[in-house]
């Protein structure tokens, strides 16, 4: 009789703790989730307005190009500064818009010394670096917590419990390319 006691008090101490695993990694699933959401979301609201101070530095550049500047300024607003990019694709695609338009953009101020002496000029073009590197430290806590989240969500035994709620993998942002272009190639640099 002390022998079935003893089992069901085990039976039952294994199912307390077996429930309270199950509501822990579910706690932890759902927080890290809505800390992906919020970055994305974070993300999204420094482009837009990286998107606004691009806008500003062609309207700046309009005052010495005026026809350049002002295709720029409509490609700008056609393809979209305040769309949606709630997804890592669509952050990417909007970076990658937002790369494309400042390459034109400095190829239009490359031809006009006077408009980068401008100290309006200079003004839009630190809050645009500002804007930058809001996004730069945005994507890298994305990465960060799709990294924590991708964890749980792979790893045994919390991957059965997120297996059980459908949480998924997050993807990860990429790197900007157009960024990339803008580095130093060492290799060459070293071999003179």
């Amino acid at each position: 009789m002390q022998a079935v006691g003893v089992f069901f008090g085990v039976i039952v101490a294994l199912a307390v703790i077996i429930i309270g695993y199950f509501i822990s990694t579910q706690r932890s699933l759902v927080s890290l989730d809505e800390m992906c959401k919020n970055a994305l979301s974070q993300i999204e609201v420094q482009l837009n307005s990286r998107f606004d101070a691009v806008v500003a530095l062609a309207k700046t550049a309009a005052q010495y190009a005026k026809h350049e500047s002002e295709t720029i300024i409509q490609t700008i607003e056609a393809r979209g500064g305040h769309t949606s990019a709630a997804t890592p694709a669509g952050i990417n695609a909007q970076s990658d818009l937002l790369g494309q338009m400042m390459s034109r953009l400095n190829v239009v101020v490359e031809q006009y010394p006077e408009l980068k002496a401008s100290e309006l000029y200079q003004n839009a073009q630190a809050g645009q670096a500002e804007y930058e590197e809001n996004v730069r430290m945005s994507r890298m806590v994305y990465n960060d917590t799709a990294t924590k989240m991708n964890r749980m969500v792979r790893q045994w035994p919390s991957s059965i419990v997120a297996q059980m709620l459908h949480f998924d993998v997050k993807d990860y942002l990429k790197v900007d390319n157009e960024k990339k272009k803008d580095y130093p190639d060492l290799d060459e640099a070293f071999k003179k």
